[in-house]
């Protein structure tokens, strides 16, 4: 499967009504017991799991979000999303004449035209976080400009950040008009909108958040920035997919979904994409409806893949990222 089989759906939306997220209810037992089940069952094993596993690759968005960045780092990171896997081990997978990559390659916008450049030919998008990430409170126009400055750049996703604070006050109808803006200046860029849900206090604020900002046409729903005390968790996810599947069913529209910061491990990845394979189906199991914003968690994946070819555990040093 090549990387034009995998298109991006875009969701342009639906007016805003209070109707369907004012009926919104979460059962947090229930919640929490269904992803508490994920760990206990038996899993996929062997050439299964190793092809499960080369399709988390494929929808991992390779990120380096940190202060001390470099246009060094971030051309390294872009050669290992071009080449996520050693050739060897590819090869001992019956993969040698596949193109293996991963989603996209996440950066600031001040790395967009670096990682534009770096990765030019491979197919793989750019996504660029902006709004003010992490914390969303700059200005709106200064935000929006940032959104189009990071497009003109080349990114071809746009990774923004909610303003937390019309959640935690109720202020749907902000909270809407706010994605709403930041979509119309993504232009033909998709947009993934992180709900920063470690800092929503509820599941329900997680829920209707959701719905807000699929109702204002965020083509994905993302879990967090990464910097929040709580990032990524399977109750939080398993929501957020519920209102993926219910959105479609009332509108049509298909939405993507990212869970972001936290997950580390081959063993993570597992679980949720079991999770989304059962709430969802096999359509949300590729990279344009799925991904996973991370930075270690391909060096696990890579770990565990050279296991099954070899049967020996490398160091963790011998994957390097970047």
């Amino acid at each position: 499967m090549t990387r034009n089989s995998w298109p991006h759906p875009s969701n342009p939306g639906i007016a805003f009504s209070m109707d369907p997220v004012a009926a919104l209810r979460v059962n947090l037992s229930a919640a929490e017991r269904r992803a508490a089940s994920l760990g206990g069952r038996r899993t996929v094993k062997r050439d299964w799991q190793a092809a499960w596993l080369v399709r988390a690759i494929e929808c991992i968005d390779l990120t380096t979000l940190s202060g001390d960045d470099t246009e060094g780092r971030v051309r390294r990171l872009c050669a290992k999303a071009r080449q996520p896997l050693r050739k060897d081990i590819q090869a001992a997978l019956g993969l040698a004449d596949r193109s293996v990559t991963t989603g996209a390659v996440c950066v600031y916008h001040r790395f967009v035209s670096t990682a534009v450049d770096a990765l030019k030919g491979s197919g793989i998008p750019v996504a660029a976080v902006s709004t003010g990430f992490p914390a969303g409170l700059s200005p709106m126009d200064t935000r929006l400009r940032e959104i189009r400055a990071s497009v003109a750049a080349g990114a071809a996703e746009i990774d923004i950040v909610i303003t937390r604070e019309h959640v935690l006050r109720g202020n749907w109808r902000a909270l809407y008009d706010e994605v709403k803006a930041c979509k119309e200046a993504c232009g033909t860029a998709h947009m993934k909108t992180i709900l920063a849900t470690g800092d929503l206090q509820t599941l329900r604020n997680v829920a209707r958040a959701s719905w807000v900002a699929m109702m204002a046409g965020a083509d994905f729903i993302k879990t967090s920035t990464g910097k929040e005390g709580t990032n990524a968790t399977l109750p939080v996810t398993l929501i957020m997919l519920r209102a993926i599947r219910d959105y479609r069913d009332m509108t049509g529209h298909v939405v993507g979904h990212k869970p972001a910061g936290g997950i580390s491990t081959a063993k993570d990845a597992m679980a949720y994409l079991m999770l989304i394979k059962e709430e969802l189906g096999n359509d949300w199991l590729q990279p344009n409806l799925f991904r996973f914003g991370a930075s270690s968690l391909l060096a696990d994946i890579e770990r565990q893949l050279e296991h099954h070819v070899t049967g020996r555990y490398a160091a963790f040093s011998h994957h390097a990222m970047a």
